[in-house]
């Protein structure tokens, strides 16, 4: 199911909150859509909060959301009310979330950076599923570079190449072909990781 616009609060009179939140708990186990809109509704902004306040982004934080409500109502059998509350178990996933999160932007910054690495990586290990996707994001944040930084960061990253001998290969000066790796690594770091300084030789 998509939840993908911006949640907004509802507001319950206390007295009633909790048998209001039994009932949308009670709906959710039943698939009931209502039941589950008034769920994201009511929690949304909660959870939209929480993962802005982690991770520093706005766009991340409302994939994440949706992640989170997603996740949640495709494992709603797993929901044990004698666990505990339902805005619980929904703060629960969203940690979760924000975690995985922060763990797919490590392994981007650590893939960019090894592609400036003069160090050759193994080309036999297999990559692991997470490692495939975040490779699709690289070649996507690769693909907006300036074609110059875009040509030196992909020789070294899929050819495994040193910065030297990309400079041999092109004809193009070492210290220009490092100065294309800087550029273009900055570039894809305030891509990948959305608050970065800027860099004024960019």
């Amino acid at each position: 199911m998509k939840t993908r616009a911006r949640p907004t609060s509802t507001l319950v009179p206390p007295m009633e909150e909790t048998r209001y939140e039994e009932e949308l708990a009670q709906g959710l186990v039943k698939a009931d859509e209502e039941a589950f809109t008034a769920i994201y509704r009511r929690w949304g902004s909660l959870v939209h909060t929480m993962a802005t306040r982690s991770l520093g982004d706005t766009h991340e934080a409302e994939d994440v959301t949706q992640q989170v409500f997603v996740g949640a109502w495709r494992g709603r059998r797993g929901f044990r009310p004698e666990r505990g509350t339902l805005g619980a178990w929904l703060v629960g996933i969203t940690r979760r979330k924000i975690v995985d999160a922060l763990a797919a932007r490590t392994r981007r910054l650590s893939l960019i950076e090894s592609a400036g690495q003069d160090v050759t990586p193994a080309r036999l290990v297999q990559p692991a599923p997470d490692q495939v996707l975040d490779r699709v994001l690289l070649v996507e944040a690769l693909s907006r570079l300036p074609q110059a930084q875009r040509e030196v960061l992909c020789m070294a990253f899929y050819e495994d190449l040193t910065q030297a001998q990309i400079a041999e290969r092109t004809g193009v000066p070492l210290g220009t072909v490092k100065s294309h790796a800087r550029r273009g690594l900055h570039r894809l770091r305030t891509t990948v990781e959305p608050g970065t300084a800027h860099d004024p030789g960019v």
